[in-house]
């Protein structure tokens, strides 16, 4: 929709028809500044506003298609910048990314947003309540536009700043769920990634501009200097969710050896028992295998008719059970 417009002379708003900002030729001077604000508009509503203004075709033709990364043109006497927007959502952890358009002419200036943020009105509003940044013409609302830009990105590197020491504290603890949290703000991370990446590189194009004064150059710089350390975050962002994962992944490996070396323990300690289990029985099945046989009674039995028959039959139980017992001895077994 058409959010808001107005017609400024020597920085203050004035009660003309905004139509009548590409009939007086005489804002090249600075003098008069047309602002057309337009807030998600419908293609039907930029197509009229772009028509009034008298905007490039081929800038009017890449502006509807959204989601397109900051970008800097020039049609004849027209700027044609692209600005990236975002906002965190702490909930789901992840970045609503919109846009800004701005188009600059010699007298005029007009501003597209796709999005949630920023709150161009207040941009707006703070420009009016300074008449002499709006006498510098449309390159005062391009600043100022990018200045509230960048300070929306403050809230964003705080959120991921927050969201990854959450993270690091999940991980020593042994969350299950610190890796699931781990890939789902990388991949937010990238997304942001590519959004500002191309800022700096921009705003050094913008520079070089020659509709800028040495004094919007040095304010300029300052904002680029803004973006580059953003750009910087968002990189130290990705580098320490990979440490992160690496440190998670270190220390499964190590949970699962220490898992292993205690099955490992186990199974070693259910193996003695097993071993002494089985001596025993050993040592006690040979006087019982003696029994046994010497108790079938058969009546050819040279044994049995001997004096000595019992108490060799003692003997060989209890010196079989001896040998075996010395044998398991020996073998550790006992």
């Amino acid at each position: 929709m058409f959010a808001d417009g107005a017609i400024y002379r020597d920085g203050r708003r004035t009660a003309e028809p905004l139509g009548l900002a590409r009939l007086d030729g005489s804002g090249t001077d600075g003098a008069l500044l047309a602002w057309a604000g337009l807030d998600r508009p419908t293609e039907a509503e930029f197509t009229a506003v772009a028509r009034q203004f008298g905007l490039p075709d081929a800038a009017v033709a890449h502006s509807l298609h959204p989601h397109q990364r900051p970008r800097l043109e020039r049609y004849g006497d027209t700027l044609f910048c692209v600005l990236r927007t975002a906002r965190y959502i702490d909930e789901s952890e992840t970045f609503d990314f919109g846009e800004v358009l701005v188009f600059l002419g010699p007298n005029f200036v007009v501003t597209v947003r796709r999005g949630e943020t920023p709150d161009l009105s207040a941009v707006r509003r703070t420009l009016e309540a300074r008449p002499e940044l709006l006498r510098r013409g449309p390159v005062a609302v391009l600043h100022a536009v990018m200045d509230q830009i960048m300070d929306d990105y403050g809230p964003v590197v705080a959120g991921v700043e927050n969201d990854i020491d959450e993270i690091e504290d999940e991980v020593f603890d042994g969350s299950a769920g610190a890796p699931r949290r781990v890939y789902r703000l990388s991949r937010a991370v990238i997304a942001f990634q590519r959004a500002t990446k191309p800022l700096p590189s921009m705003f050094d194009r913008l520079i070089d501009e020659p509709l800028f004064d040495e004094d919007e150059r040095r304010a300029l710089r300052v904002v680029r200097d803004r973006a580059l350390q953003l750009v910087e975050q968002a990189d130290a962002f990705r580098q320490v969710l990979q440490n992160i994962l690496n440190v998670n992944l270190t220390l499964e490996t190590k949970s699962l050896a220490e898992m292993s070396n205690a099955l490992t323990e186990m199974s070693n300690d259910q193996n003695e028992v097993v071993k002494k289990i089985s001596a025993w029985a050993a040592i006690l099945f040979a006087p019982t295998s003696v029994g046994t046989i010497y108790g079938m009674n058969f009546q050819i039995m040279p044994e049995l008719s001997w004096e000595l028959g019992y108490p060799f039959a003692l003997a060989l139980m209890v010196l079989v059970g001896i040998a075996l017992y010395g044998l398991f001895k020996k073998q550790k077994w006992i």
